[in-house]
């Protein structure tokens, strides 16, 4: 089931104001529950084409698990809140009034989107990264953060080298449940934090999130979600998973309009410092001393990013509405990139729990005898189709899986991650040019230069396209 508006009078937190009292709320609609759509959801740019060494083609975009195209519920949102944008929470006038009511019904779809119990936090920032930079400064003092090798960096980094217990990557999920567990009993302290994705940014493969959390929670200790990679294809639920905290990005979740989400408990942030100090984020300012704001108030100074939370809360709304059909398209795409690699001489498909794992539509891979950079450049310039190569800021996790003794595996791989901007017939170009790449090589003359892979003669997309502005 989703949400979707209903009239009802909405009214936003109490926050700290600069000094100006909260504008009442503009009666606008709220949510009620509505049945799950079974159609697909349209994304901005669909029909793009680009250039390549053999004319122009469709562009199959298999590079969402990097940023997501707009949804076309998103755009229309964000093109109706500028007609009255304006300040959020300090205004008199109707414009600031609206604006300060759409931001915090945001809020309240977003909490819905996760799962949110009574009394959960729900702070716009601007990303994942974002997002754990913030967790982190309010942590307490002394806290014990334990993290897997295999994490994104935003995830790994942020809680300081000295009150971070590295464990290696698992081989297996038991392998995984078996380390943290030998954690958790080796390093006891009054707070404890464990961080987990929920699903790879380098395989896809999902994790047991619940399975954690629970053996968490046997240890006294809280667990925070990486749902970086999950938020736009499967469900998130703080309360189903009982996780502690959960963070995720707009730029990921078909809302590339600069915001994230931290969603969790809310006592360890009401005690925290304020991650961004200044005006919204305070109570009172006077000769004596500064009083904070509690709530997500405390660590949003600033005038806040309110057409990303918009953009947000409408991809939340849309995402909830068609879930069901979204993961049947995913679905359909993975198992058909799937299979197609798997019938490529020479492709070896990344994996940190087995082929058999369940995963969310992101599969990293290698070409043997081919750098992956250069792969990556030859779908691009001759076959139209978007992917990303490198490490994909999983340094630890990509060296641990293409290891080999003898210094004869690739050092990168490349990435094809599929969503609502991807079509069957992408995904069939792809294996078609992986393929054709093993059998044939390339169509251009390529060279390694100090910039990287250059196609002899003029690159196709170094064309030049009129500003947007």
């Amino acid at each position: 089931m989703s949400v979707l508006p209903s009239t009802l009078d909405s009214t936003h937190p109490a926050a700290s104001l600069c000094g100006n009292s909260p504008a009442p709320a503009v009666r606008t609609r709220a949510l009620h529950v509505v049945p799950e759509s079974r159609t697909l959801p349209t994304v901005v740019g669909a029909g793009l084409r680009v250039p390549t060494l053999h004319g122009e083609t469709a562009y199959a975009n298999l590079d969402h698990a990097a940023s997501t195209p707009a949804l076309e519920t998103v755009k229309a949102a964000v093109d109706r809140a500028l007609e009255t944008y304006s300040s959020v929470h300090r205004g008199a006038g109707f414009a600031s009034r609206l604006t300060s009511t759409w931001y915090e019904q945001a809020r309240e779809e977003v909490a819905a989107f996760v799962g949110a119990r009574e009394g959960d936090s729900v702070v716009f920032t601007r990303t994942t990264t974002d997002s754990w930079a913030l967790l982190s400064k309010a942590l307490p003092s002394r806290t014990t953060v334990f993290v897997f090798d295999s994490e994104h960096h935003s995830t790994l980094l942020p809680w300081g080298r000295f009150r971070t217990v590295r464990l290696p990557v698992p081989q297996t999920v038991e392998d995984a449940h078996a380390l943290l567990e030998e954690a958790l009993a080796d390093h006891p302290s009054r707070h404890r934090l464990v961080v987990v994705a929920a699903a790879s940014n380098v395989t896809g493969e999902v994790w047991p999130v619940e399975r954690f959390a629970t053996l968490a929670h046997q240890h006294g200790a809280r667990i925070a979600v990486d749902a970086a990679q999950l938020s736009a294809h499967r469900t998130i639920d703080l309360a189903e998973w009982d996780a502690d905290y959960v963070a995720f990005s707009g730029h990921k979740t078909y809302a590339p309009y600069g915001a994230g989400v931290l969603a969790g408990r809310s006592d360890w942030l009401d005690a925290g410092s304020p991650y961004l100090v200044g005006g919204g984020a305070t109570r009172s300012v006077t000769e004596d001393g500064t009083t904070w704001a509690t709530g997500p108030a405390r660590h949003e100074g600033g005038s806040p990013n309110v057409i990303g939370a918009i953009a947000l809360a409408a991809a939340c709304s849309t995402i909830a509405r068609h879930r069901e059909a979204i993961e049947e398209h995913e679905s359909r795409l993975l198992e058909r990139l799937r299979a197609g690699l798997d019938e490529v001489a020479g492709v070896e498909v990344l994996s940190i729990f087995g082929e058999d794992s369940d995963r969310v539509g992101v599969v990293a891979f290698t070409v043997e005898g081919w750098d992956s950079s250069l792969v990556s450049q030859v779908l691009s310039v001759e076959h139209g189709i978007g992917v990303r190569d490198g490490k994909f800021c999983a340094h630890l996790l990509v060296d641990e899986l293409l290891e080999d003794p003898w210094g004869e595996r690739a050092a990168t791989a490349v990435r094809v991650s599929i969503g609502l901007g991807s079509t069957l017939e992408g995904v069939e170009r792809l294996v078609a040019a992986v393929a054709r790449l093993v059998e044939h090589g390339t169509d251009g003359t390529w060279t390694l230069t100090g910039s990287g892979w250059a196609v002899e003669g003029t690159d196709p997309r170094d064309v030049e396209v009129e500003r947007p502005w």
